[in-house]
């Protein structure tokens, strides 16, 4: 068993704040503040905090939650390299999200205006899974844990799965 690390602290001041976890995406966006609210009504997204530009309008910074996980998010500014996908084309980033139910979580995606890339279905790796769009270029996975596999389950289960695709879905 691993002894735990004690966090340094300076002056009162924790390096990491409490409750982040090692890794917060920040995703640059055309329209932070209706995504924002797409993501309140799409994922349960709570809104921490948010600071705007000088203008008034533009968000340069926003702190959401969603379940026990923070977002970071703003409007673009390509002018610093801080493009939104609409800028290039795309986005190569797709995020993951845990939920208690996927299939009721996918209904409210949609709801909300989310754009189905992949109905939900029981995967291989022991994930009910599916993915949506949101309308701003991002693309989310969104999951509930139904079986643990052992790493031979799942390598048996995905050598399935790839000899299915490549048969065209015939076994």
């Amino acid at each position: 068993m691993k002894a735990e690390k004690k966090m340094r602290v300076v002056r009162g001041v924790v390096p990491i704040p409490k409750g982040y976890h090692t890794v917060t995406p920040c995703l640059m966006i055309r329209g932070a503040d209706r995504a924002i609210e797409f993501y309140k009504k799409a994922f349960g997204a709570e809104v921490l905090d948010r600071l705007t530009g000088p203008d008034g309008k533009s968000v340069v910074h926003a702190q959401v939650r969603i379940g026990d996980s923070f977002l970071f998010l703003g409007d673009e500014v390509p002018g610093m390299g801080a493009g939104a996908p609409e800028t290039y084309g795309g986005s190569p980033v797709s995020i993951h999200l845990y939920v208690e139910d996927v299939d009721a979580a996918f209904e409210r995606a949609v709801s909300a205006g989310a754009t189905v890339r992949m109905p939900v279905a029981d995967m291989f790796w022991g994930d009910r899974y599916g993915k949506v769009a949101d309308p701003f270029g991002y693309e989310w996975g969104l999951a509930t844990r139904k079986e643990e596999l052992t790493p031979e389950e799942i390598r048996k289960g995905a050598e399935e799965f790839f000899k299915q695709q490549a048969g065209g879905g015939k076994s």
